[in-house]
């Protein structure tokens, strides 16, 4: 396993930790620029316009291409297709709502491959499960044709809480999910029984608002001592030990000296033994 990326069932090469841009609004643009300058290679959005600038992101990649000559092939670009529930429907919608739901699917997906100025994209992601397990086959079904067709390379679910319901996912898709994007707080059990099976079926757990959710793990005494003895931040510790047990973390900083810290970690030896024992025992074994 190479110290910065991991190759998933897709047979893709996906960065251990991701940057986010959500929320970031008109300086999506410069943030992903400085993130990719510093060393990011994997992005993540979504065509949804209330929470993403994805075209934004588009103009950052066209900028990286053209200005600091970086290549479409050294990046890892993914974005989400948002059913109607998790849109603003008071700004224009990537897609005609009126439409089947796989016609939905295929208009969400032309829109960001125009937002993105891309042919093909690495890793689309459901943004969530639909009302019922039927009609999320229905999208992901339309996915997988995108998986066909060439213009995808993977295909994840994000926003999915429900054991059963990965399952049911797993078992009926016919290109499998690569990942699965979550919220990582005490809320779900820091999703233990997803992130067991996910080990088994070597799908990738991508977790989002790992920081934000979790300033009492950055508080606490173990986590401050291993910083101290590594003459790093709380947060690096954290990132570090999360890519120990397999995790891939998304940070969404903007702040570039945060950037550089996220991605030394990248470049450290494993956490020892003890302190990935140490770390798992104080979270009563819910991270693991």
């Amino acid at each position: 396993m190479s110290h910065t990326a991991v190759i998933t069932n897709a047979g893709i090469s996906m960065p251990r930790l991701i940057y986010g841009t959500a929320w970031k609004k008109e300086a999506t643009t410069q943030l992903v620029i400085r993130a990719v300058l510093n060393g990011f290679q994997g992005i993540d959005t979504a065509c949804q316009p209330k929470h993403y600038r994805e075209d934004l992101v588009g103009q950052a990649l066209v900028e990286l291409q053209q200005k600091h000559n970086i290549s479409r092939r050294d990046l890892f670009i993914q974005t989400k297709f948002t059913s109607i529930n998790g849109q603003d429907q008071s700004k224009p919608l990537p897609y005609d709502p009126r439409m089947p739901l796989n016609e939905q699917v295929r208009q969400s997906f032309a829109t960001s491959l125009q937002n993105l100025q891309l042919d093909y994209i690495d890793s689309l992601v459901v943004h969530g499960p639909e009302r019922t397990h039927e009609l999320t086959m229905k999208v992901y079904r339309e996915c997988e044709k995108l998986v066909d067709e060439g213009r995808v390379k993977q295909l994840g679910i994000s926003n999915l809480y429900d054991l059963n319901d990965l399952r049911r996912l797993y078992d009926d898709a016919r290109h499998k999910p690569s990942v699965i994007q979550n919220r990582f707080y005490a809320e779900t059990n820091y999703d233990h029984e997803i992130r067991q099976y996910c080990r088994e079926k070597n799908i990738f757990y991508q977790s989002f608002w790992t920081l934000t959710a979790n300033p009492h793990i950055l508080q606490h005494s173990i986590v401050k001592k291993l910083a101290q003895e590594h003459h790093a931040t709380p947060a690096q510790i954290f990132f570090r030990f999360l890519i120990d047990i397999g995790l891939t973390p998304l940070t969404g900083t903007t702040d570039e000296k945060h950037m550089k810290e996220d991605l030394e970690v990248l470049h450290w030896p494993s956490l020892d033994h003890e302190s990935v024992a140490k770390l798992k025992k104080f979270i009563h074994d819910e991270i693991i």
